[in-house]
């Protein structure tokens, strides 16, 4: 990346005008391979966010905005009717390829909206309610990569004096429309000269830290150290790291945070060893119906992603696995989050219903910082 670049342009989701198709970059392959995953109908879509070929809650909500699209086909002899019927299905389902992640939801309330209001029944209809939800898919998708911009510049502004930053999952390029949420500060730092080096979490079962988040790292030139999770504890002890950084699927109003699972006792080991622990979200996750991050419903994942790594088996014939993909950090072990509109120092229910219920549409040229 030089100096004059500010987005690491991955083509993680794209929609193909040519074909009327979605492809997604298949993340299940990194780094080995770096191979697209076409979807042509919403099943392959719903298929592609539950297996993980896309991950990473702003980047599932764009896919299935996109999906949305894959509903019906305006050349095909249907009524709008049966479009919507089509579309609200698409919708209904796609809902339930991932829990966690509020974004998903938050996309396709705003398919949902774009859907409706379509009442005429002829051929024109059927294509303007198409290209409307096209419309909405690509303004999300396009949100979003300003939104991560917006975290950047914020989040290099408040990292300070950090150039040692330990981060969990992958939190990057591969997981929003953008540069994303908890790579963006550094990717912003990065741009503007600044010597930054990662230590990236190897984030077991799945490894995202070692395969997703070392693999964006190095090609953008980033210095990046991968570690197995249970080392961040020594890490941290001995000093090589000044500061702490990680991503989210779901934040409620008092800021209790949803993200990868290990994220939490990461949060309990910065606190301890007295290092700042910051998590990097865009407005779109935060989920102000929950005030609890006990209220947040929490994605329980398949036995064999602990038992096996690419197909050879760990263990034998164990009787019992529980794996959870997320857990939750309450906001007080949370430094600050660093949103696309500012930064929430100490968050609490107070600070963070002020600062995003009535900001939620406010321009990014019209930032606010929330301080404690």
């Amino acid at each position: 990346m030089n100096g004059n670049e500010s987005t690491i342009n991955l083509n993680v989701i794209r929609w193909d005008d040519r074909n009327s198709r979605l492809e997604l970059l298949d993340q299940t392959r990194l780094p080995g391979e770096v191979v697209m995953l076409s979807c042509v109908t919403v099943q392959d879509a719903w298929d592609g966010i539950s297996r993980l070929s896309v991950r990473g809650a702003p980047a599932i909500g764009i896919a299935a905005a996109y999906a949305v699209c894959l509903a019906f086909n305006p050349k095909d002899n249907i009524s709008v009717g049966m479009a919507m019927q089509q579309v609200h299905a698409a919708i209904e389902h796609l809902a339930t390829s991932r829990p966690t992640a509020v974004n998903l939801f938050w996309a396709l309330d705003r398919m949902k909206a774009a859907a409706n209001g379509t009442t005429t029944n002829d051929a024109a209809a059927i294509d303007s309610l198409h290209a409307r939800l096209l419309e909405e898919a690509r303004a999300i998708h396009s949100q979003d990569r300003e939104l991560c911009e917006s975290i950047g510049k914020f989040g290099a502004a408040r990292l300070g004096l950090a150039r040692r930053i330990l981060t969990h999952c992958n939190a990057g390029a591969l997981a929003t429309g953008g540069n994303g949420t908890a790579l963006a500060p550094i990717y912003e730092m990065h741009r503007c000269g600044i010597a930054v080096e990662v230590f990236a979490d190897e984030t077991r079962p799945l490894l995202q830290g070692a395969r997703l988040t070392a693999w964006e790292l190095m090609r953008a030139g980033v210095p990046v150290t991968v570690i197995t999770d249970s080392m961040a504890g020594s890490v941290l002890r001995d000093g090589k790291v000044d500061a702490v950084i990680v991503g989210a699927d779901r934040i409620t109003a008092r800021g209790d945070v949803a993200n990868k699972i290990g994220t939490y006792p990461l949060a309990v080991l910065a606190r301890y060893h007295q290092i700042p622990f910051f998590v990097a979200a865009p407005q779109s996750t935060f989920d102000l119906t929950m005030v609890y991050g006990s209220e947040i419903p929490i994605e329980q994942r398949s036995a064999k992603e602990v038992t096996a790594v690419s197909g050879w088996s760990k263990t034998e014939n164990v009787p019992h696995v529980f794996n959870p993909a997320f857990d939750v950090t309450p906001a007080e072990l949370v430094t600050a989050i660093i949103t696309d509109l500012g930064v929430i120092e100490g968050p609490n229910e107070a600070k963070v219903r002020a600062a995003l219920g009535s900001n939620l549409q406010k321009k990014d040229s019209d930032p606010w910082i929330q301080h404690g």
